[in-house]
């Protein structure tokens, strides 16, 4: 069965397997004890520490191993903000950052700081010179500012989670050192396809992405970057991830890493060779799809696409039947009912949505049989939603009642009376879904159609306008 979610968790890398055994032999011993066991499981540690470092390109006294991927991007967060409140409160993040930093963010906020989040454009990344901008000061000069009322963090991503699309790092981290604001990287899903572009104060990743095992973090924070770590600590970790070290999942994280980026370059030139194939193919096997994210600076194995007029949830289900396992960012596969804050922030079409993010060994074969099943399993799901193209017609204006409908159906609706008023004429959808701001104006672009806009409805939700155009 092909998986296809290795952005979520890839599979378990065979060097992380024989590190993991071998040191649940060897590693099981309290490193900070003085006996030989405990002697032996500290030559374990300090030899995966020094790995790793070598690997994410800091000293190993710069770096500590956490519980998680998430653990370290909260540590990194609120050491650094709280190291720097002399500065100010302000965490300056971009809008499409791991759900991780976003929560990070909130919990400042709610502690009395502020966050500013930085737009994207549609292919999800950052304009440096606008992120440029939000670093500096009240008075637009350096990001301290006046006393207290500085930005004190920074964060951006590598490379994005959903869409693939790689930050321009280097830049940021150019105006970040311009504005003396240290600048937090989340690694997570580019760590194992290569370095991160020097620059960053902090940087956090997770063994679990690049396939080693669950459970292991990476937080390395540069000499001379002011922090303080939050809560109660201890000996371990230099205070920044108290409590006893996983050894083996340690070891076996450092180690996995190591194997992967040696694998990289020949890898992820495969891969993205599939992955373009994918890219090409899906808009021509499949009717009114869009293919989202930067089709150039991206991570060479995840492509995102988002199908019209299907429901999210029922077509991962319809290709988990199938043999695929792949993940969405759909409104409709999610508990909360709103779509992806990352297809959100970006402003492009979030029914419907695929991602498809490649493990190492995927084979061509694989990718044929995706594609060959796809546009049978999307025609399935639209026909079973009474999908139906526009008719001809003449009359006026009109009014579509869609609340209480869930994503697609605002847009099924909207798309099967379009036809029916005169050209000039509108379509008004009153809708209380929240793909609906994003999933209209998409289709209007997609149909040649204007979108007018759209205001608070009095039943609830809001009014959508789109005038026809043809």
């Amino acid at each position: 069965m092909p998986y296809f979610d290795a952005a979520s968790a890839a599979p378990l890398h065979p060097v992380a397997r024989q590190a993991l055994l071998a040191a649940l032999d060897e590693g099981w011993a309290d490193p900070a004890r003085l006996h030989r066991e405990g002697r032996r499981a500290r030559l374990l540690l300090d030899a995966a520490r020094e790995a790793a470092a070598e690997t994410v390109g800091c000293r190993p006294d710069e770096l500590v191993f956490t519980p998680s991927g998430t653990h370290a991007v909260h540590s990194g967060v609120s050491g650094a903000l709280a190291g720097r409140r002399r500065v100010g409160d302000r965490l300056v993040v971009s809008a499409v950052e791991h759900s991780s930093v976003l929560h990070a963010g909130e919990a400042h906020a709610a502690a009395g700081g502020t966050v500013t989040e930085v737009p994207v454009g549609r292919t999800g990344a950052v304009d440096p010179e606008t992120f440029a901008a939000e670093l500096r000061g009240p008075d637009g000069g350096a990001g301290a500012g006046a006393a207290g009322s500085g930005v004190a963090l920074a964060c951006l991503q590598s490379a994005n989670h959903e869409v693939g699309t790689e930050q321009p790092v280097a830049e940021v981290a150019e105006a970040c050192r311009a504005a003396g604001v240290p600048l937090l990287v989340d690694a997570a899903q580019s760590l194992g396809w290569g370095p991160v572009p020097g620059g960053w104060s902090l940087l956090a990743a997770s063994a679990h992405k690049w396939g080693g095992p669950a459970g292991v973090g990476f937080l390395a924070v540069r000499k001379g970057v002011r922090f303080a770590p939050q809560g109660p600590s201890d000996e371990r970790e230099s205070g920044r991830a108290p409590g006893f070290e996983n050894l083996p999942a340690v070891v076996a994280a450092a180690a996995s890493l190591r194997a992967v980026r040696a694998e990289a370059a020949a890898e992820g030139a495969r891969l993205r060779a599939l992955v373009d194939r994918i890219r090409a193919r899906v808009p021509e096997l499949v009717p009114d799809v869009e293919v989202v994210g930067d089709p150039v600076r991206r991570l060479p194995h995840l492509v995102t696409f988002s199908c019209l007029y299907v429901d999210g949830e029922t077509l991962l289900s319809e290709l988990d039947r199938e043999g695929f396992s792949v993940s969405s960012g759909s409104s409709c596969t999610s508990s909360t009912l709103t779509p992806s804050h990352v297809l959100r922030a970006m402003g492009v079409l979030s029914e419907g949505n695929v991602r498809v993010s490649l493990p190492a060994g995927t084979t061509e074969a694989d990718v044929d049989r995706f594609l060959a099943v796809l546009p049978g399993v999307v025609s399935g799901v639209r026909d079973r939603l009474g999908t139906g193209a526009p008719v001809p017609g003449g009359g006026e204006d009109l009014v579509v009642d869609a609340l209480g409908k869930r994503c697609p159906l605002p847009v099924i609706e909207l798309a099967k009376v379009i036809g029916t008023v005169r050209v000039g004429g509108t379509v008004t959808v009153l809708a209380d879904d929240e793909a609906a701001r994003l999933d209209i104006p998409a289709w209007c672009e997609m149909r040649a159609q204007e979108y007018v806009g759209a205001t608070p409805s009095p039943r609830g939700g809001h009014a959508y306008v789109v005038r026809r155009l043809s």
